[in-house]
């Protein structure tokens, strides 16, 4: 079976605490495993406004999870997201090789030096 990159970034209700916030990320993580995902890259982007308020909130927990996995996994974490009343939004997105090279681009600092390049020059 073929695998292919995917991203997927949900938002947790901002209710949560620190520990409640954790644990449902990893029991996320742990749907992925036992689905022979291979996480590559993780991001905990934290509490934000959203766009526009969903279930009369304003703001969510973000969390943004890179992987690499047959393309089955995708209905099961997403029937995952689905079950989880903590769970306000998701979004789930296969990666093509532009994205992902712009990805490891991204973690390795690149954009962040160019940004101070263009600072130094102005």
């Amino acid at each position: 079976m073929e695998l292919k990159n995917y991203e997927t970034v949900f938002i947790l209700t901002p209710l949560l605490n620190e520990t409640q916030m954790q644990e449902t990320v990893e029991k996320f993580r742990q749907v992925l495993k036992e689905n022979s995902a291979d996480i590559i890259h993780e991001e905990n982007w934290g509490l934000h406004k959203l766009a526009y308020p969903i279930q009369k909130k304003s703001t969510g927990f973000y969390h943004l999870i890179e992987f690499k996995a047959p393309s089955t996994v995708i209905d099961v974490l997403e029937l995952a997201y689905r079950r989880d009343e903590k769970v306000v939004r998701f979004l789930t997105t296969a990666l093509d090789k532009h994205a992902v090279a712009y990805n490891e681009r991204r973690r390795k600092g690149e954009f962040k030096s160019q940004a101070k390049k263009e600072e130094v020059k102005a």
